[in-house]
């Protein structure tokens, strides 16, 4: 049976967090480099920035900030103040999921149409999830001649309710989006598009958590405890982001139409009719002639709108229901 609290075991698990560590770092900058064009549009005003891109920006380059940590305490040579360093890149990479699952949630709530028995419960959500995040800067590391930052003492409790709190959350967040979205994925593209993502993010996400939490309960040693931490925090960062990414970046010559079977009704998942082309980003599901209510989600590329008919677009009108009247724009 292995001893895990032998030296020679744990300086060969730090070898190996060694190029762990090399590995992820170049998958993150290669996925970081590719998307940078995403990230300029911005910048230059061929996208307009709105508020819910402060989370994906935030994960995405507080992320990069956790690889640079990480890379300078793997390889540089000189002593260094290893505990601090350790502490940063063990928040900021904790911090990194945080704003993933916050991307996920935000897609939530403009799907239910921030509809506040949703928007409320998950924003406490959030702040619950927060304030387990920000008291897991709690890390001992030391410097040792030959070997380099090498981890001594992690807090075991706080990483593993992290970690169960981030899957329970996510879990939460996907049952949500397919309540309002699995009845429909079959008839509409961007309905597809929120839930096949939102699919894929939930299970990577809920993969790399569950993985860390088993090795961070069986408590093998402080190596052990957190060397798939980075790993997990770069999965879910590269997964919420490029979730992000491809919402904003959907088009199409057209947005696939469903009709709805119910007549008129409050339901925010019902989108409105098509509306005549405007600046923001708009993809709109319409519903029957006779009906108005349905899903619309604002973004800020292009509009999706039904112009063959011009007096019957004339005839439509924004509905109160309408996400960026509310300030959440996708």
């Amino acid at each position: 049976m292995t001893d895990w609290s032998s030296p020679l075991v744990q300086a060969a698990e730090g070898a190996a967090f060694t190029k762990l560590a090399h590995a992820v770092a170049g998958i993150f900058l290669w996925e970081f480099v590719v998307s940078l064009e995403f990230d300029f549009d911005f910048l230059i005003g061929k996208k307009k920035f709105r508020w819910p891109m402060i989370f994906y920006f935030a994960g995405r380059y507080i992320f990069l900030v956790t690889v640079v940590g990480l890379l300078v305490s793997q390889d540089y040579t000189k002593k260094l103040n290893c505990e601090a360093l350790f502490m940063v890149e063990q928040l900021f990479g904790n911090m990194a999921i945080g704003f993933s699952s916050i991307n996920l949630a935000l897609r939530t709530m403009a799907i239910w149409n921030m509809n506040r028995y949703v928007v409320v419960p998950l924003v406490l959500a959030m702040l619950g999830h927060w304030a387990l995040i920000l008291q897991s800067a709690n890390v001992t590391a030391a410097w040792i001649e030959g070997q380099g930052c090498v981890v001594t003492r992690t807090n075991n409790n706080t990483l593993a309710a992290i970690f169960i709190y981030s899957m329970c959350f996510d879990l939460i967040v996907m049952v949500l989006s397919a309540a309002k979205l699995l009845n429909k994925r079959g008839s509409s593209q961007i309905v597809r598009l929120l839930f096949q993502d939102g699919l894929i993010y939930f299970f990577i996400a809920f993969a790399a958590n569950l993985l860390v939490t088993v090795f961070t309960l069986l408590n093998l040693n402080p190596v052990m405890d957190v060397i798939f931490n980075v790993p997990a925090s770069c999965l879910d960062t590269i997964v919420s982001c490029r979730v992000v990414r491809r919402l904003h970046n959907f088009s199409s010559s057209g947005a696939d139409l469903y009709s709805g079977s119910n007549s008129r009704s409050r339901d925010p998942v019902a989108v409105q009719p098509p509306r005549l082309p405007t600046s923001n980003f708009a993809v709109t599901y319409p519903r029957s002639q006779t009906a108005s209510t349905g899903i619309h989600v604002q973004m800020d590329t292009f509009t999706v709108a039904d112009t063959h008919d011009p007096v019957a677009a004339g005839k439509m009108h924004d509905s109160s229901s309408d996400l960026d009247s509310k300030g959440v724009v996708l």
